[in-house]
């Protein structure tokens, strides 16, 4: 994990522990519309409680398999900027359409930090429960598919979907602003240079124990890419990041 996706992840566990030893804390730190002027910090603070363990969990998990690569294509500072205005501007929906729900939970940032993910890589695959292969571009058009219908209905109790809807509009006003203020030739990735298909070849030949920890978790999430779907599955991030990781004596230079 990227520096501040492990802060926040800690902070949400953090904070869910404390909710577990004192119930009352989530009354207090809960963003309620109606209540906002006498309660302006629940507004930030809702994002770090949750309802339960299947709440959390399925938030961090989010925020895990997305935040990274996000975070280190935008920077320290934009991620986390992306992430409390995704969350703000959840709430603010919300509000708009719910104003007398109250509503806790990360999930608005988070969908934030999705709709960023599937901006920059909008082709890339994102296996649900580990079985269902969805381009994130589709995943991210079927959730809100799902939340508008949901929200329209109230079909799922319980569930803020307006919050998520909310949490997509901050992040898409976010990233289109960092567009249009940094120039949209500076914002985009720089080239990411070939990687010869010889070298990709050996992959087989990594040696896994001898990779330092920070790393051993997205080799293995690579190498389990290839042996799912193939070489050619691989995004160019990917491919250059797993040619660190081929014994030297077999690399070969791009032609």
């Amino acid at each position: 994990m990227t520096p501040w996706v492990q802060r926040l992840v800690f902070a949400n566990i953090g904070v869910f522990f404390l909710q577990l030893a004192a119930p009352a804390l989530s009354e207090s730190l809960a963003f309620i519309p109606m209540a906002i002027l006498g309660r302006p910090w629940s507004i930030v603070t809702y994002m770090f409680l949750h309802g339960g363990i299947t709440h959390i969990l399925f938030n961090m998990l989010g925020l895990f398999f997305f935040g990274s690569r996000v975070e280190q294509r935008l920077g320290p500072q934009r991620f986390l900027t992306l992430y409390f205005v995704s969350g703000i501007a959840g709430a603010l929906v919300s509000s708009v359409f719910a104003p007398y729900a109250s509503i806790i939970g990360a999930s608005a940032a988070v969908f934030g930090v999705m709709l960023a993910f599937a901006m920059f890589w909008p082709r890339e695959r994102i296996y649900i429960w580990g079985i269902i292969p969805v381009e994130a571009r589709v995943l991210v058009i079927v959730t809100t598919a799902l939340a508008i219908y949901s929200g329209v209905q109230g079909s799922r109790g319980g569930v803020a979907d307006f919050a998520h809807l909310g949490g997509y509009v901050g992040a898409f006003i976010y990233l289109k602003w960092l567009q249009r203020t940094q120039g949209a030739k500076r914002f985009k990735a720089k080239a990411i240079p070939p990687v010869a298909a010889e070298t990709l070849s050996k992959w087989r030949q990594v040696d896994k124990a001898s990779i330092h920890e920070v790393n051993r978790d997205e080799v293995n999430r690579i190498l389990d890419k290839i042996n799912a779907s193939g070489i050619a599955s691989l995004t160019p991030q990917e491919k250059l990041f797993l040619s660190n990781f081929v014994p030297p004596d077999d690399r070969l230079s791009p032609s």
